[in-house]
């Protein structure tokens, strides 16, 4: 293992391989590797694991993408309580959401990043990026970037404010409050969606990410043009460029929980919210019924994403996980990665909810590497069983 690296936490029987396997990538990992591994079968917590000097379960860490999962879950909850439908045209909602052409547009397929409204032509500051209502303002005028509903491509940055707008126009709530009502508070995660200044103390600032030359030669040959949609979908082109990995470090965007990228989580509550989705977990009932898991999660976008220039599968708001990532999975499991390189989901056949975070931007970006081994270690421990 690398030297004063540790592996500290705790695995239930039967799960000894993914301690190992945890430790092996850990000894693999540069000096001063910081993450954390936890996972649930059934509702019970089988893996808790985590390696750093200062860390612990209880440290926190800026999650990006994966903020994306609790905030369509609150749009499902919604959806399984009927106060939102899915092929209600967002203008029934939000009508100023029709200009330029958007009118047509339903609730489904503006989850399925079918809206051709990754950003705007300008781009945003770094003030609106952390307020959803100003995302959402913005893109209501804005012309797509393609026929809505024809295509697909990762609304990265702006997917929960426009989502979450319909949320708010539907409920007169916001996706933040809603979320820390039905689900945060209640099951005591720790994951934010608005991290209280109390907890400022547990933050782990992300570190950016360092490449290997041979990685950096990968990096300088991606089309990533300022103006290209990938260049527009991650605000490059805007006056003050953003920098993924620099965004949970910005107190303003923990603040407000931005419902796209500024989710703060450890893995426990990663987790710990998948498993609260598909199962009981201390006497209560699931979150989701069958038949809403299977409708967010089976895939709605699936082929060539146009940010991305690559495969990709989108169910509902969430990653169709188990096409995109990990086939070996329960078809219809639901989750979504970040891009710093955390993942987390929940296997509904297998009863398994799995949580990663970890402190240094991981190359390529998305989900690290480093899930395909530790996910494969967990699945086959909990099929075990």
């Amino acid at each position: 293992m690398t030297q004063g690296t540790t592996v500290h936490g705790t695995v239930a029987e039967g799960f000894e391989a993914v301690r190992e396997e945890f430790a092996a990538f850990v000894g693999e990992e540069r000096e001063d590797y910081e993450g954390q591994l936890c996972a649930h079968v059934h509702g019970r917590r089988v893996v808790d694991l985590w390696a750093g000097e200062g860390a612990d379960g209880d440290s926190l860490y800026g999650v990006l993408c994966s903020t994306k999962g609790a905030a369509h879950l609150v749009t499902a909850l919604l959806v399984q309580d009927g106060t939102l439908e899915l092929d209600r045209k967002v203008t029934y909602y939000w009508p100023e959401f029709g200009a330029e052409g958007k009118g047509a547009l339903t609730l489904r397929d503006l989850l399925a990043h079918r809206a051709g409204l990754v950003g705007t032509d300008t781009g945003f500051s770094a003030a609106e990026l952390a307020d959803d209502r100003a995302l959402a303002e913005r893109l209501a005028d804005q012309r797509p970037f393609w026929r809505p509903g024809t295509a697909f491509g990762d609304h990265a940055l702006v997917i929960g404010a426009l989502t979450g707008e319909v949320v708010r126009r539907a409920t007169g709530r916001t996706v933040q409050d809603l979320f820390e009502e039905r689900v945060r508070a209640p099951y005591a995660l720790d994951f934010f969606l608005g991290l209280p200044a109390s907890r400022e103390a547990r933050f782990r600032t992300v570190r950016p990410m360092l490449p290997t030359p041979a990685q950096q030669a990968v990096l300088d040959a991606l089309p990533s043009g300022p103006h290209t949609l990938a260049g527009i979908a991650f605000n490059r082109h805007a006056a003050e460029p953003t920098d993924l990995a620099a965004l949970p470090n910005e107190r303003l965007v923990r603040a407000k929980g931005p419902a796209s990228v500024g989710g703060v989580a450890s893995a426990r509550g990663l987790a710990g919210m998948y498993a609260a989705v598909v199962g009981e977990v201390d006497g209560k009932a699931p979150l989701l019924k069958e038949d809403t898991v299977a409708e967010f999660g089976r895939p709605h976008s699936v082929g060539y994403d146009l940010v991305a220039r690559a495969h990709k599968s989108f169910g509902l708001g969430f990653q169709a996980t188990s096409d995109i990532w990990y086939p070996w999975l329960g078809a219809g499991s639901i989750g979504h990665s970040g891009a710093g390189g955390s993942q987390a989901f929940a296997d509904p056949r297998s009863g398994l909810a799995y949580g990663y975070t970890r402190r240094r931007f991981a190359f390529p970006g998305g989900a690290a590497p480093e899930n395909e081994r530790l996910v494969r270690a967990v699945h086959r421990a909990a099929l075990a069983r």
